[in-house]
């Protein structure tokens, strides 16, 4: 199996290099508006922005922040395909603005943003991060009543491209092959991901590492995995450091990314070096935990109904039986980007 990775310096308000209907899956986390590390880049696109925050007028720049974003969302809506997902990781934002301080409901907003391009909203998730900082309140602190919640998640927000689901051929290989583990599926369908955390960017490069809010590679691994199947082709118009191509590059996907600042290119051309063994160690760790699921079950007196084709192993459910896991066998650079192949596990 081959896969293709390419990256378009450029700015995800135009798509055109992307075709209408040729992506069946978004995977990204954006800049998120009203947090403050984001002030300049929103500004230099629409500088109605820096003009709001300039007033005080939290609200104002906060539309005209999601106005922007919303540029991009509608460039999504014509190159998903029909049915296809769209997967968002965006956090709220808390700040004062001229003599209040609020909370800016990012999650919210996106999801009128989707709504109001025909996209149906799915169930969402919550993943916990890192608190921004020791302090785990706001306000008057010990004494009531003004203190503020610390916000310490984020939101994984899923999107359908209108009513319907997606179809294949019946049989399909590479969308059986691409099932995943019934455990799996019990722990990567939950609302709340208690076992993701966020991780500091060791960039090696501190302005990079400032203008970098990439997300745990584990999350668009995940994504990857529960909504697309082989031979799939995953954007990502926020690109930033690669981490949802290297995802959909270790899954056995194709993909695409867009990202306006080329310098962020060359830490993934470093991901490259290691991506064989990252490949490696994922599929090694996803087969040794279904076998210690099996050794537990048999344990407690249960039994397993199902054969693996591809493993000595059985498996819960039927639709189980073909699953196949993928691993990167070579990378060839290329004039567009990289060129993966991979090898069954």
């Amino acid at each position: 199996m081959e896969t293709s990775h390419r990256v378009v310096v450029g700015d995800a308000r135009d798509l055109s290099d992307v075709a209408a209907d040729s992506v069946d899956l978004v995977v990204t986390s954006p800049p998120y508006p009203m947090i403050e590390m984001w002030d300049e880049t929103f500004t230099a696109l629409d500088p109605a922005v820096g003009d709001a925050l300039a007033a005080g007028d939290g609200d104002r720049a906060f539309e005209a922040m999601h106005g922007v974003l919303d540029d991009v969302w509608a460039e999504v809506s014509r190159v998903l395909v029909d049915g296809g997902i769209a997967c968002v990781n965006v956090g709220d934002a808390t700040r004062t603005v001229g003599d209040s301080f609020s909370v800016y409901p990012n999650h919210a907003r996106v999801v009128e943003a989707f709504q109001s391009f025909g996209f149906d909203p799915l169930p969402d998730v919550l993943w916990r991060k890192p608190a921004n900082s020791a302090a785990k309140f706001m306000g008057s602190g010990m004494v009531p009543p003004n203190a503020y919640v610390t916000l310490e998640h984020e939101y994984v927000m899923v999107f359908r491209n209108g009513s319907d689901s997606r179809s294949f051929e019946p049989g399909a290989d590479r969308r059986y092959e691409a099932a995943y583990f019934w455990e799996e599926r019990n722990r990567w369908f939950s609302d709340v991901w208690t076992d993701v955390q966020g991780e500091l960017q060791g960039l090696g490069h501190d302005d990079l590492r400032e203008r970098s809010a990439a997300f745990p590679f584990e999350i668009p691994y995940r994504l990857v995995n529960m909504y697309s199947v082989y031979d799939d082709t995953v954007l990502d118009p926020f690109w930033g450091t690669g981490t949802t191509s290297l995802a959909a590059l270790v899954a056995g996907r194709n993909s695409i990314g867009y990202e306006r600042e080329a310098a962020f290119t060359e830490v993934f051309d470093d991901q490259m070096t290691d991506v064989g063994e990252l490949s490696r160690s994922v599929v090694r760790e996803r087969l040794d935990r279904h076998r210690e699921f099996v050794a537990e079950t048999r344990e407690n007196g249960d039994s397993l109904g199902y054969e693996a084709t591809h493993y000595d192993f059985p498996v819960r459910t039927s639709q189980e039986r073909d699953l196949r896991l993928y691993a990167v066998e070579s990378v060839e650079r290329t004039d567009e980007g990289y060129r993966a192949r991979h090898t069954p596990v």
